[in-house]
């Protein structure tokens, strides 16, 4: 009998790992990096935690499906430049390595998540 092939969603946890992840990337990371908090000002901020849940539980191969906005369309208007994606680019990093995420599964998901730079960037 082969081994199954796990995703990296089944492998850090599932949903509930991954909304500790996102409420760690939020409130430790995100919202304190004067580079990118900005941004977040006027935003739900629980619902941003949902969304980006769901997101990243699709990027990491989860059974839930992303029906949000594109990337293009849910960043419109912000301008956001190279030196804000990358902040926010390392803070997934941050985050899943806090919570125990061997580096290699780290930049497989990361990986995903920098395919996405040109539909959010200048936008």
């Amino acid at each position: 009998m082969g081994e199954q092939t796990q995703t990296l969603y089944d492998k850090v946890g599932g949903e509930e790992a991954i909304q500790k992840v996102v409420d760690y990337f939020y409130s430790e990371l995100v919202l304190k990096d004067p580079t990118v908090n900005q941004f977040f000002e006027k935003t739900d901020m629980e619902k941003q935690r949902r969304h980006q849940t769901k997101f990243i539980s699709f990027a990491l191969g989860g059974p839930k499906q992303y029906t949000g906005a594109s990337m293009a369309k849910a960043h419109q208007g912000m301008n956001l430049q190279p030196e804000h994606f990358n902040a926010i680019a390392k803070h997934p990093h941050d985050a899943l390595a806090h919570f125990g995420v061997e580096e290699k599964d780290i930049d497989q998901a990361l990986n995903k998540v920098n395919t996405l730079r040109d539909d959010i960037l200048y936008q």
